[in-house]
């Protein structure tokens, strides 16, 4: 044992140099390990139907429409979601929802995650018509077609067309999406008219009230562009507009019915930090790299063989400045 140590005291470079080496081949050859962990899985949808062009939400000290601001909202949780959650996008409409992209990883999809939100717009939408009772309904399926368990996160201003009655309500008592289901409420509370566009996304004037007695602020299905020949009718006074608002008590109830939750939707940190909060979809083993420990642990075994060189011309000085004191 003697023999030994003193054998690599007298080779403790060529000892430190082995060693790292031997972890700068673990680096290239073995950088990964696996690890059982927990993982955030977020279906981000928005609610594309027309009563969401309405623009009583402001960013930057500038109205915008609620899907302007949904957007948004979706945009800033991809951006302070940490790297290793998921994010999936969806859309509603009508009484379904669609998802349009299967979970990504934040970081390493980032772009292609806030490119999909920059572009969802009414145009999305299918059909005309807002049943939300029917979506969350929808929304159940939709959970089930991912194969991995999620957290939903629904932006919507609540606003039902044609308005809930007894005969079209959903039974939503056999709903098991309650603890994974969060409403986020998009709009003012205050009634504002809702913008009217045609197919060519011009904006035309406002949703009368006429159009909206059977079908709502989603109206008809816009989606047959020869419905603009001419353009679609508006509103030919102030108050034949129709009016909408966010409908948070409705949501709140129909929260209530799944044993979810809602929340107002704001850019504010409380409520980003609100949905980081949530707890954990599920747990997954995945690939952890460690190459970065290899390489840390290779770079400290080359700089301790600098330490005996540095010891031996530090006691050097240090006698030097001894003889130059006793000679004073």
């Amino acid at each position: 044992m003697k023999n030994t140590l003193a054998l690599l005291k007298q080779n403790h470079e060529t000892a430190l140099y082995l060693v790292a080496t031997i972890l700068l081949l673990l680096a290239l050859i073995k950088p990964q390990i696996q690890l059982k962990q927990e993982v955030h899985n977020y279906l981000l949808v928005a609610d594309v139907t027309q009563s969401m062009n309405a623009e009583d939400e402001k960013l930057n000290n500038q109205n915008v429409s609620r899907l302007a601001y949904t957007r948004h909202l979706m945009k800033k949780i991809v951006e302070t979601s940490p790297c290793g959650t998921y994010i999936s996008v969806g859309i509603f409409a009508s009484d379904n929802v669609a998802l349009l992209i299967t979970p990504l990883e934040v970081c390493t999809n980032y772009d292609a995650i806030t490119d999909s939100i920059e572009h969802l717009e009414w145009r999305m939408a299918w059909k005309g018509n807002s049943r939300l009772s029917f979506g969350v309904r929808a929304a159940a399926n939709t959970f089930d077609s991912l194969n991995v368990p999620a957290q939903m996160l629904f932006f919507t201003d609540g606003d039902e067309a044609p308005r809930v009655n007894v005969t079209i309500k959903q039974d939503l008592s056999g709903i098991q999406i309650g603890k994974n289901f969060v409403f986020v409420g998009v709009g003012g509370h205050a009634k504002v008219a809702v913008p009217r566009y045609n197919a060519a996304n011009k904006r035309v004037g406002f949703w009368p009230v006429s159009d909206n007695n059977n079908a709502g602020a989603v109206g008809v299905t816009y989606a047959d562009a020869s419905l603009d020949d001419p353009d679609p009718s508006v509103a030919s006074a102030e108050y034949d507009r129709f009016l909408s608002q966010l409908e948070d008590d409705y949501l709140t109830s129909l929260a209530g019915e799944i044993k979810a939750r809602y929340i107002e939707g704001q850019n504010t940190p409380a409520f980003y930090a609100f949905v980081q909060q949530q707890k954990p979809a599920a747990s997954f083993v995945t690939a952890y790299s460690i190459r970065w420990l290899y390489l840390m642990l290779a770079a400290i075994l080359i700089l301790l063989t600098y330490v005996p060189n540095i010891l031996s011309k530090r006691t050097s000085i240090t006698n030097f400045v001894f003889r130059v004191l006793n000679r004073s």
